[in-house]
């Protein structure tokens, strides 16, 4: 995939390597060599790499992302120096590795003024604040990712510190503002220490370690005294033995590093509540930097004198360097120093290494180790050796596994991992999957440690770091083919390595045609390949043809649709989304189109594609009326235009809109020849002016807008009998079989309205008035809903069929008068299906009378 030199040595050492290692390690000085003791404990400064740089640290700001990331190396714009004439007078920055291979240089916004703080995140961004308040990230390439101020609220910058995941400014106006979190941006203002000065110098400690779990600021002042700021409140420790002229936080921050202006370097707790040393240096000029060393050491630098560590117990020791200016990079379990032409690292020496190489050692890995070289030379003392540690044999080989991890050099790494082999084949229950990760991890650092690559991770660096987030160091550094063979090697996903090279190779210069053959042929076995990231990488770099073809192999539509759009491939973008069946998706093309292109160019799109105009005027129905008339016009359909206009008049409150509304329908039919809708929008137009005038006869209100059955059923209900009968003559004359009231209607209508009205009289003449085309059974039922039973009996009697009367009488407990129509009839059956239902002794003897002058004998109940 990746034609290129850099390759990942993850195999077996050959004989010849194992060889060349010997050789290596005999060469090399026993590793107590490089030991300092500092008290009880011992320091080792190792050179990592010999660096080609032309960089002038004293000219120079340097800082150092964590765990052996890259540095940003600017000219420190507060020193007035002399410009080569090669030098540009704009502010620049150069971010290297720490083998000082130049990664990326690029240049300042020189509006946003001069640069006050630079900083790096975890994941190697590279955060520049700039004096206007402007906030800017970079990755290693110098490529801004994102971009923010704090300026409108804290105004102009004076000075700013990090901590891990945020930062705090102080601005000129001598107030305090935190950023809590640089992936989501809030300013958060601080409580005012009312400085009247700036601080002789500060620290900042990260809500992550701090005690009170908040960010908390030391600030160093004139008087002495080192103020507290918390986002709860201010307070003066009441300190006496400053001023303070240099501050720091160790890594853990339980201990704080300070220098006095008298020259003595005090360690105290981070609440200043317990002292631990003082070590007087016997310099009031302070040191140009102060840094810790791990968590129990602190560093200082003099261009003069060179680095002087303290430890503990006012133990120290002193290097002596002849360049001109140094960079103190602290990391998690040590100190990068950087130099002219060296990258060192200054740490203690691990306990597990100690325990193997320290003079007289008799800790069983040491012992093991012993055992070892015996071994190799055919000594019977191997096995003495491991007879002597064989009760503490997995803790030895244990032992020389994490010294392995500890050191590096490779030729050290195997022969202390060669011990562990050796004595794993003596030691009962030992899992040999610790020395299996071991080897992998030590392949690992061992290839990036190389001075090409300039990452000088340590064992415990790596192991806090995670291979993952190593891997995505180096793809962000272009280092494609080391992140693929690490990935492989570790049996990790490679999607994301394969993906971030499709969207750099898509950049390059080489012919459209090469980059998709060999973009698609790379990721052909890699599944769910966001080829549309890819294409979007293409078309920011102004190839759009080449995006188009990268986005026929993206599976998604939902991710092909939307840069589609951007692209401007509208049509493109429409006929994905109707093949996806997605239907939000041919919403959101149709409504870009729409807000995008002119109205012609709109319709021109869709009207070849049918499923996307039914789409789209089912939307319309819901949410455009107008632009539901704009289809219908232009697909040449009048009628659906006059339906849409009816809609339309309907969604008007006010009556006059509304008729103007339907006025319109009413033409659009009548232009279509639309008998029928016309004569239906002409007698509802008729209707709406009837009820606003009704509205206005009788001052009730919400006639308007019911049916023509409603505006009749309110009017009778009202005692309006005449004027709902002048209206069904009017509208019987306007004949139309939608709006016709049939006499049946009308009665029934009448009737329900009177009954409801309880207008007793008015029902009773209404149904004299005119042969009812009804019946007068209507009547009757609704006088019994209405609980009116005597007045249901008038219309009972009026039935005709007996047989319905006497059910009728029965249903208002009428029995003497449903069983004088039986009678009357002579139907014996009806007048005994009677009898059951008298309740009374007089209706009982009434029925049974009935039924023997009927010649019919019953026994008494």
């Amino acid at each position: 995939m990746f034609n290129t030199k850099t390759s990942l040595a993850l195999a077996s050492a050959t004989k010849e390597q194992e060889k060349a290692e010997e050789d290596a390690l005999l060469s090399e000085p026993h590793p107590t060599t490089l030991w300092k003791p500092l008290g009880d404990r011992n320091y080792r400064k190792r050179e990592l790499y010999d660096l080609n740089w032309e960089v002038d640290l004293s000219k120079h700001v340097v800082t150092g992302a964590p765990c052996g990331g890259a540095l940003a190396v600017a000219r420190d714009e507060r020193k007035i120096v002399l410009l080569a004439n090669t030098e540009s007078l704009k502010s620049q920055t150069h971010i290297y590795t720490s083998s000082g291979v130049l990664i990326k240089s690029f240049a300042w916004d020189s509006q946003k003024g001069r640069v006050v703080r630079l900083g790096w995140t975890a994941d190697e961004k590279l955060v520049c604040i700039f004096e206007s308040g402007a906030v800017m990230i970079y990755n290693v390439q110098g490529e801004n990712v994102s971009a923010w101020s704090v300026g409108p609220e804290c105004g102009e910058i004076q000075d700013a510190l990090f901590w891990g995941t945020g930062f705090v400014v102080l601005s000129k106006a001598l107030r305090l503002f935190a950023v809590m979190n640089l992936a989501d941006p809030k300013i958060r203002p601080l409580p005012d220490a009312r400085l009247e000065s700036a601080p002789v110098t500060w620290c900042v400690i990260g809500p992550d370690v701090s005690l009170s779990k908040g960010v908390e600021v030391l600030l160093a002042t004139a008087t002495g005294t080192v103020l507290l700021v918390t986002h709860e409140h201010v307070k003066d420790l009441l300190l006496q033995n400053g001023p303070f002229v240099r501050m720091t936080v160790s890594r853990n921050g339980k201990l704080i590093a300070c220098f006095t202006e008298a020259g003595t370097l005090w360690v105290v707790s981070a609440d200043f509540s317990k002292s631990l040393s003082e070590f007087g240096t016997g310099s009031k000029v302070p040191p140009s930097q102060v840094e810790w060393c791990g968590a129990d050491s602190v560093v200082m630098y003099w261009p003069t004198v060179g680095l002087l560590m303290v430890g503990p117990n006012g133990h120290w020791i002193k290097y002596s360097y002849a360049e001109p200016g140094l960079s103190l990079l602290p990391d998690p379990d040590g100190l990068r120093i950087f130099s002219a032409t060296k990258c060192e690292f200054l740490q203690k020496v691990p306990a597990a290494v100690e325990d193997v190489f320290k003079i007289g050692s008799e800790a069983p890995s040491a012992l093991l180790y012993d055992a070892l070289a015996h071994y190799k030379r055919g000594s019977p003392r191997a096995y003495e050796n491991v007879k002597m540690i064989k009760a503490e044999l997995v803790e030895a080989v244990d032992g020389c596994i994490e010294a392995a991890g500890h050191e590096f050099s490779p030729a050290l790494q195997r022969r202390l991992l060669e011990a562990a082999e050796f004595g794993k084949g003596f030691a009962e229950g030992f899992r040999a999957e610790r020395l299996v990760e071991m080897c992998k991890a030590l392949h690992v650092i061992n290839n990036v440690r190389q001075s090409d690559i300039g990452m000088p991770l340590t064992f415990l660096q790596y192991d806090m770091l995670g291979p993952e987030a190593l891997i995505e160091r180096l793809v962000n550094r272009h280092l494609h083919p080391l992140a693929d063979a690490i990935a492989g090697f570790l049996k990790l996903k490679r999607d994301s390595i394969l993906i971030h090279w499709a969207s750099r190779k898509v950049r390059t210069e080489a012919p459209e045609r090469e980059i998709l053959e060999q973009v698609v042929s790379k990721l052909a076995g890699v599944p769910g390949v966001p080829y549309a990231d890819i294409a979007s990488a293409a078309y920011k770099a102004r190839r759009p043809d080449l995006a188009t073809r990268l986005l026929e192999y993206e599976p998604r539509a939902s991710a092909q649709v939307p840069l589609l759009l951007h692209m401007g491939e509208d049509e493109n973008a429409l006929s994905k989304a109707l093949d996806s069946g997605d239907t939000d998706l041919v919403y959101l093309v149709l409504l870009h189109i729409r807000r995008s292109r002119s109205g012609a160019d709109f319709f021109k799109i869709i009207r070849s594609r049918k499923g996307a105009v039914d789409l789209l005027v089912a939307y319309c129905k819901q949410q455009d009326l107008d632009l539901l008339k704009d289809i219908y016009y232009q697909a040449g359909m009048p009628n659906q235009s006059a339906h849409v206009a009816v809609i339309e008049a309907y969604q008007h409150a006010e009556l006059e809109k509304r008729v103007r509304g339907l006025q319109i329908a009413l033409n659009l039919y009548k232009d279509t020849g639309d008998l029928f809708a016309s004569k239906a929008t002409e007698t509802e137009i008729r209707l709406l002016l009837v009820q606003k005038e009704l509205e206005s006869e009788t001052g009730e209100r919400d006639f308007v807008g019911g049916s023509l059955t409603d505006t009749l059923f309110r009017l009778i209900a009202s005692r309006n009998l005449k004027r709902a009968q002048k209206i069904k003559s009017d509208f019987k004359a306007r004949w139309l079989l939608r709006v016709k009231v049939p006499d049946k209607r009308f009665w029934w209508v009448a009737v329900r309205a009177l009954s409801t009205a309880r207008d007793w009289a008015t029902l009773e003449q209404f149904a004299k008035s005119k042969k009812s085309p009804i019946g007068f059974r209507p009547f009757a039922e609704v006088c019994i809903e209405q609980g009116a039973m005597d007045e249901a009996a008038k219309y009972i009697a009026m039935l005709s069929d007996s047989a319905e009367r006497v059910q009728m009488f029965l249903l208002v407990n009428a029995i003497r008068e449903a069983a004088q129509v039986a009678f009357e009839q002579k139907d014996v059956q009806l007048l005994q299906s009677i009898l059951p239902k008298a309740t009374t002794r007089q209706d009982q003897a009434l029925v049974m009378e009935m039924l023997a002058k009927l010649g019919v004998s019953v026994e008494r109940l």
